[in-house]
């Protein structure tokens, strides 16, 4: 199967965090970094590349952060995963000339058949999802904390 790669599952992971925390303010990508533990390196990266897309929105300043840049029902994981895989393709080299007659007529073949059904199949599940899986485990930690303020008060 096609792998997940580090970068694939940040942007995810980033979105989904967006997703879920975003309040009056937007995210700052220091909190999702602390939160999700991603490595700044890696998370700026993703972040503006996810910013290009259209996928997030990003304001810089102070009080500037991260939001969806659109409704989280019609984000999905295959658009993040497209654009990671991008991002991924401008880094890694490719060699046409690697594999043998049989890799190129029957094994590529085959795999892109799976990959193309896979990403059919990731163009179904939307970061709302997610986020509902999210909350239903009790990951929802930004409405817990809200909650509580208010019981405080």
């Amino acid at each position: 199967m096609p792998r997940l790669s580090k970068k694939t599952m940040f942007a995810i992971e980033a979105v989904l965090d967006v997703a879920i925390y975003v309040g009056d303010h937007p995210v700052r990508s220091g909190d999702i970094t602390e939160r999700q533990r991603i490595p700044k390196r890696y998370l700026e990266q993703v972040l503006q590349h996810l910013v290009r897309a259209g996928i997030l929105s990003g304001k810089r300043g102070p009080r500037g952060g991260y939001r969806l840049g659109r409704e989280e029902g019609q984000i999905t994981l295959g658009e993040i995963v497209r654009v990671v895989r991008r991002l991924e393709a401008e880094t890694e080299p490719t060699d046409p000339s690697i594999g043998s007659p049989l890799a190129h007529e029957v094994v590529w073949p085959m795999w892109e058949e799976l990959r193309v059904g896979m990403m059919a199949e990731l163009d179904k599940i939307t970061i709302a999802e997610l986020g509902q899986r999210a909350r239903a485990k009790g990951l929802n930690v930004a409405a817990t904390a809200q909650q509580a303020k208010h019981l405080a008060v």
